[in-house]
């Protein structure tokens, strides 16, 4: 069998894994075991975080809503309630840009609703 000599490719794999890491801190932006371990776990966090922001969004958007309700008289559960009884289709995200960028058009519908 002939001799494969692999510097060229481990070398072209170093380079590559730490310029992923480029601006890490401390060892794991230097040292190849560190940055392959660092790159495995930004990765994970990466892929849960990827979920965590519908969630996260989904409360912003609750508290755009509920803060535009409370000078109407209104609380958020209340209002929500009230829409699906009545039937009106609009997700938290429009409600939440409708409260912050046209108010009127939001009370408007809190008018409908009650």
């Amino acid at each position: 069998m002939t001799r494969v000599k692999r510097g060229t490719t481990t070398a072209k794999t170093r380079r590559n894994v730490l310029a992923q890491v480029k601006g890490y801190r401390f060892g794991r932006s230097k040292k190849e075991i560190q940055a392959n371990d660092a790159i495995a776990h930004a990765g994970a966090y990466a892929f849960a975080h990827r979920r965590d922001k519908k969630n996260d969004f989904r409360r912003l958007w609750n508290v755009k809503v509920n803060a535009a309700l409370r000078p109407l008289g209104f609380s958020y559960s209340k209002f929500i309630g009230a829409l699906k009884a009545k039937g009106i289709i609009l997700d938290r995200k429009i409600l939440a840009l409708l409260a912050e960028k046209n108010p009127e058009t939001f009370a408007n519908i809190v008018k409908e609703v009650k």
